[in-house]
């Protein structure tokens, strides 16, 4: 950095040699994470040959920083100077925003956010199943059915992950059979375990057996989680000993994570941004089990 600083105070230094100490001094700031002042020195590249690093690189600190309208406008920037197409990028910005404000009980904003992202970037998932979510605890079930539809009509890899909502909301306005078709139909298409318990979740109001659609899963998709499910599911004469139950929920336990493709992290929750290594849509919407 002192060199990098020396270099810059230095009154006959070229333009393009203050340029690249310039650049050089961001990068200084970032390996020391003073990401205010990498800000300001990456600020100062605007117009220069490093402004499309140096927009990437305010990007990363906005992101990590959770900095969602600045990610916003970077990105804009950068998509327009033909860097790449930062369009599903900016539904996650928008979603980040829109979590946000449902945390502080701002939910119309979050819905307004949500709606907004879903006509502009209809081909981004992660819109649609918030805005699932959110409408559901509105006491709006109808309308969260009809949010999370298009998922599961147009086989969206993502719409397991929607698949529980997708059952709640049809339990409270008792729209089950609407439902179970979107859910079976998806299912044939791609099976799923998380699409398999929403419809046992469906049914199980019933009270009729829940365990055949467990078996006939196994049956074709050996799964220690589905094998889990179906001995929890027995009924009392037939229940296994606690102890050997609760081995087997032990042993299911780590299949029953999400894995981050491109560093590895795993966790019991599906991530859009990896806590890990910051990347991006890099949890497939499947458990470690199903991959």
């Amino acid at each position: 950095m002192r060199v990098h600083e020396h270099l810059l105070a230095r009154a006959d230094l070229s333009t393009a040699d203050r340029q690249r100490a310039q650049h050089g001094l961001a990068l200084d700031f970032l390996k020391a994470g003073l990401l205010d002042r990498a800000e300001d020195a990456l600020r100062k590249l605007e117009g220069s040959p490093y402004e499309g690093q140096a927009r990437l690189a305010r990007l990363a600190i906005y992101e990590r920083s959770r900095e969602w309208p600045q990610a916003a406008q970077v990105a804009e920037l950068l998509e327009r100077s033909g860097e790449a197409n930062f369009s599903v990028r900016q539904a996650h910005y928008r979603c980040e925003q829109a979590r946000e404000a449902f945390s502080q009980g701002d939910t119309d904003r979050a819905l307004a956010l949500l709606q907004e992202t879903v006509q502009a970037i209809p081909h981004a998932p992660r819109a649609r199943i918030l805005m699932g979510q959110l409408l559901l605890t509105r006491q709006q079930p109808r309308q969260s059915m009809e949010a999370l539809r298009p998922l599961f009509e147009q086989n969206d890899p993502t719409a397991p992950l929607a698949a529980a909502t997708l059952a709640k909301a049809a339990l409270a306005c008792s729209q089950e059979s609407a439902a179970r078709q979107l859910l079976q139909d998806f299912y044939l298409q791609q099976p799923s375990l998380d699409v398999l318990e929403a419809l046992v979740a469906l049914d199980a109001p019933t009270g009729i057996d829940i365990r055949p659609p467990f078996l006939q899963h196994l049956q074709k998709h050996p799964s220690l989680l589905a094998a889990s499910r179906w001995l929890a599911a027995a009924p009392a004469q037939e229940a296994v000993p606690p102890a050997v139950q609760k081995a087997l929920d032990t042993a299911a336990r780590p299949l029953a994570r999400y894995r981050c493709a491109a560093c590895g992290f795993e966790a019991k929750e599906h991530f859009w941004h990896c806590p890990g290594c910051q990347a991006w849509d890099s949890y497939p919407p499947r458990r470690v089990e199903e991959l």
